[in-house]
């Protein structure tokens, strides 16, 4: 494996030190060369801007395009004619059917969850999640669970990744539309926030807002830009990833009722070069646990737990699009980000999914060109 800048784990932990409980903002430096380390395999070929990858306990995979089609993905690549009974998506911008979760109870109850950008009246669409039995070829008794609401005109953050928490309910991350900055604070709306339901879309009775006259009690925290990546780690914690503007985007380890800053707190500035909101820390509002200046355009974060990787145990892993077209290795030691990798970005593809595979190995979902699903092992094996 290759070797990071021994400065960053040494300012983090010294950061650390000086700070106690409360780990410093570490700005990510330039990456070292990690070419040629590991290899991607193609799995399927053929896709048209696949976004979620979720695996079925027999082993098959399920695949969503932002089109609005689903497809089952045998283990020797093979692609299925698309599930029916897929509910209608918005499929502009970035919208479209976009994440998929596989219930942990599926061997019993064949549900799976999707995320989609649903449409509205006059031209709208907001986040949604639908669920439903998964029965061959067919989607049924399919129903959503959870509507962004208001539902607004933009083509653009519909945030959309689903988590499982320890205790069976689902985060879900709704972004703020774009053009919505307003509505991030606002906690009676759905825009810019992380939110927490029960299975069947009934509300958590410890959620922080229930209760509390105006609120929307589906929030777990708020104060979010655009969150494509979430993952709940062995430990129960919720981490995301989300992105900034031109610069800022973070990782986060998002707590109920917490406020983490947008748009009124962050590391980047706007597309033209301008100041956003009141600068990079104010009281009340959370610091990211890392970020990045120049940004990733991070896509999906996932905590390795497999031993086909060596030494990745424990490590996040995280699609780069874009502005870097790679696969991001963070290692952490006590909630302090101490290294960072990047690998694959030979390969100049934007990586939408990260998943691990029940045998242990790494697979990605690449949107740009023709969407390929890759099985990504160390270049020596």
């Amino acid at each position: 494996m290759s070797v990071r800048i021994a400065s960053l784990s040494l300012i983090a932990l010294l950061g650390a030190a000086c700070l106690g409980a409360q780990a410093p903002s570490i700005k990510s430096p330039t990456p070292a060369n990690t070419t040629g380390v590991l290899r991607a395999e193609p799995v399927a070929t053929g896709l048209q801007n696949p976004w979620g990858l979720a695996f079925l306990p027999d082993g098959q995979m399920l695949v969503t395009e932002r089109a609005g089609r689903l497809r089952y993905v045998a283990k020797d690549g093979t692609l299925s004619t698309p599930v029916t009974g897929v509910p209608a998506v918005w499929f502009s911008g970035q919208g479209g059917l976009l994440d998929i979760a596989v219930d942990p109870k599926f061997a019993k109850n064949k549900t799976i969850y999707l995320s989609f950008a649903e449409p509205g009246e006059n031209g709208t669409a907001g986040t949604a999640v639908a669920r439903g039995r998964l029965n061959g070829g067919a989607l049924t008794e399919v129903e959503v669970i959870y509507r962004q609401s208001p539902k607004v005109k933009s083509g653009n953050h519909f945030g959309s990744r689903i988590a499982f928490g320890k205790d069976g309910t689902l985060f879900i991350t709704a972004g703020d539309r774009f053009n919505q900055r307003p509505l991030v604070q606002d906690l009676s709306t759905g825009i810019g926030k992380i939110v927490r339901i029960n299975p069947d879309g009934s509300i958590p009775k410890d959620n922080p807002f229930v209760g509390k006259a105006g609120m929307n009690e589906a929030i777990w925290s708020y104060g979010h830009r655009n969150l494509q990546g979430a993952v709940v780690d062995p430990s129960g914690k919720l981490w995301t990833v989300e992105h900034g503007a031109k610069g800022g985007d973070e990782l986060n380890q998002p707590e109920a009722g917490k406020n983490y800053g947008w748009p009124i707190i962050t590391y980047g500035t706007d597309y033209n070069g301008t100041k956003i909101g009141e600068g990079t820390e104010k009281a009340g509002m959370e610091q990211p646990v890392y970020f990045w200046d120049p940004v990733i355009a991070p896509s999906a974060i996932i905590v390795y737990t497999g031993d086909k990787l060596p030494g990745w145990k424990g490590n996040f892993l995280i699609g780069g699009m874009g502005a870097v077209n790679a696969l991001v290795r963070l290692v952490m030691e006590n909630g302090v980000v101490v290294k960072e990798e990047r690998y694959l970005g030979e390969l100049g593809l934007r990586i939408r999914d990260v998943q691990q595979g029940p045998d242990g190995f790494v697979y990605l979902t690449t949107e740009n060109g023709q969407g390929q699903i890759f099985r990504v092992r160390p270049a020596t094996r």
